[in-house]
């Protein structure tokens, strides 16, 4: 069943097995209120098992670019278009979030990105990256990373 996001009352709905389940409420928030407030799009997530189809491109994408397989179980997934750009997420129990930037058009920007919810360690399969850190209002302090797609999906 679909669960529009709401950044104004961060609810933990659909997360609630998270040992940082608020933490990952707020990341998805600010996740939210980011595509609300630049291209007016409603955040809406579905289960992971609703949302197979989503869960399997992010997981190819991972396994074919850089052999990263992650051993959390996914929470609840969501996948959209704005502004000629792929936008997949996944968000996982151990508070990681994990989002797929793809463009559509020949030669635009495409990659992946890892958020951490605060409280949460670095997962082991994501040990090579460097992490920033960046305050938000509604997650806390989020630790983020990102890669590019070289390859076609």
């Amino acid at each position: 069943m679909p669960y529009v996001v709401d950044f104004v009352n961060v609810s933990t709905e659909g997360l609630e097995s998270s040992p940082v389940a608020e933490a990952l409420a707020g990341l998805r928030a600010n996740e939210a209120r980011y595509y609300r407030n630049k291209y007016e799009h409603v955040f809406t997530t579905v289960p992971a098992d609703e949302g197979a189809e989503t869960l399997a491109r992010i997981t190819g994408v991972l396994a074919e670019e850089r052999d990263i397989h992650i051993a959390s179980p996914a929470l609840e997934v969501t996948e959209f278009v704005v502004d000629g750009i792929r936008m997949s997420y996944v968000f996982y129990e151990s508070g990681l979030s994990i989002n797929v930037m793809y463009t559509l058009a020949e030669g635009g920007k495409r990659a992946v990105g890892f958020k951490l919810s605060e409280g949460m360690p670095v997962p082991e399969e994501l040990s090579a990256f460097k992490f920033a850190r960046q305050k938000s209002k509604l997650a806390g302090t989020i630790r983020g990373s990102f890669f590019v797609i070289k390859g076609e999906y």
